[in-house]
């Protein structure tokens, strides 16, 4: 029997609170996002949404900041794949 580890990757507006990754490498993201530290290689943790899903809350690099689903979905996260699958109750 085999296994395959290669990363689970995923937008980042579409982990659930609790949820960490790495953003992965691939195309930079520019402007805002990459000054505020989200760049390749980061950490990054969801920690709560509001109400009605939007804003989200998120710690990197050792700080919290909220921002609208829109704008995490524009970040892709590396994920391991056995937290990902203990995350989903596998």
């Amino acid at each position: 029997m085999s296994f395959n580890f290669r990363r689970i990757l995923r937008p980042l507006s579409a982990l659930a609170p609790g949820e960490q990754g790495r953003i992965a490498a691939g195309a930079p993201l520019k402007g805002r996002l990459a000054d505020l530290g989200f760049v390749p290689g980061t950490e990054v943790k969801v920690l709560r949404r509001a109400p009605f899903g939007d804003p989200v809350e998120v710690e990197l690099r050792g700080y919290r900041i909220c921002l609208r689903e829109a704008q995490l979905a524009e970040v892709s996260v590396e994920m391991d794949p056995l937290d990902a699958c203990r995350e989903e109750g596998a």
